[in-house]
């Protein structure tokens, strides 16, 4: 099963940049389809993939940062593709 998944770290601290760009290069280094934008970044790919790569780097990326936030949105379906209509 294919998903589409954006997720947007906010660390809620000083010094917060590092905690996101680790995060990032972390999930580009992946062999999943991630692409990014200035509010966040999507992953793309078979579900098992996605999750047990999240799983791992979202633990890493908490690990790293005192306080923060990760909002994250799920969609079943590959969207990498998507076009808006208007």
């Amino acid at each position: 099963m294919k998903i589409s998944v954006e997720l947007t770290l906010t660390p809620i601290q000083d010094e917060y940049e590092p905690a996101i760009i680790n995060f990032i290069k972390k999930l580009r280094a992946s062999d999943l389809t991630v692409l990014e934008n200035p509010l966040s970044t999507q992953v793309y790919g078979d579900y098992d993939a996605v999750m047990e790569l999240l799983t791992v780097e979202i633990k890493e990326a908490f690990e790293l940062i005192e306080r923060g936030l990760l909002y994250m949105k799920i969609v079943k379906s590959d969207r990498q593709d998507y076009e808006p209509h208007f």
